[in-house]
């Protein structure tokens, strides 16, 4: 963890922070992550999605962090922060994700740290998250006291194919900002 870079947030996303986001993005799902993709990803899919992300930071609907080393862009998580009207405290947390040559060096943890806090200043006081069961991002989560709520059994597709199930978690923050 000593050379961990720091995450930060994007309040606008540019074309080579897309393609470094996009380079992470196709690194993870080679490696095996069940982020919603199905190996072999595109880059022209990646990149597609990175745009679409950067459309919603700039409605102010996501919050983006990105995580850059010598080498660029190489860690990222998302809060969902548009939510139902009966849901203005609460953000989803999606797509953390790690680049395979910087892993194990605390940037998943230090991911999660920057977004909680991210989510406090934007006055939301639970988040939601969901991983595959069992996975190294379940294993982090709960190690940095996520409640695990429940797992649902062939949820989702690995990238190479055959069912995972995945459980979900939330992290109570405190109350809004203003209640």
């Amino acid at each position: 963890m000593t050379d961990c870079p720091l995450p930060r947030r994007l309040h606008t996303v540019g074309d080579a922070q897309i393609e470094g986001l996009a380079h992470i993005l196709l690194d993870c799902v080679a490696g095996g992550a069940s982020v919603s993709f199905m190996a072999p990803l595109a880059h022209a899919r990646a990149v597609a999605f990175w745009r679409d992300v950067a459309a919603g930071v700039e409605r102010g609907e996501r919050a983006l962090l990105l995580a850059e080393d010598e080498q660029g862009p190489c860690g990222t998580v998302q809060l969902i922060l548009a939510q139902p009207e009966n849901q203005p405290h609460r953000a989803d947390l999606a797509k953390m994700l790690v680049h395979r040559r910087v892993r194990r060096r605390g940037l998943g943890a230090a991911l999660m740290r920057a977004a909680e806090d991210v989510a406090r200043d934007c006055g939301k006081s639970l988040l939601v998250l969901d991983a595959v069961t069992g996975g190294d991002a379940a294993r982090l989560y709960e190690r940095l006291g996520w409640v695990r709520v429940g797992s649902i059994p062939g949820y989702a597709l690995l990238p190479e194919g055959g069912l995972c199930s995945t459980t979900y978690y939330y992290r109570d923050l405190g109350a809004p900002a203003g209640s």
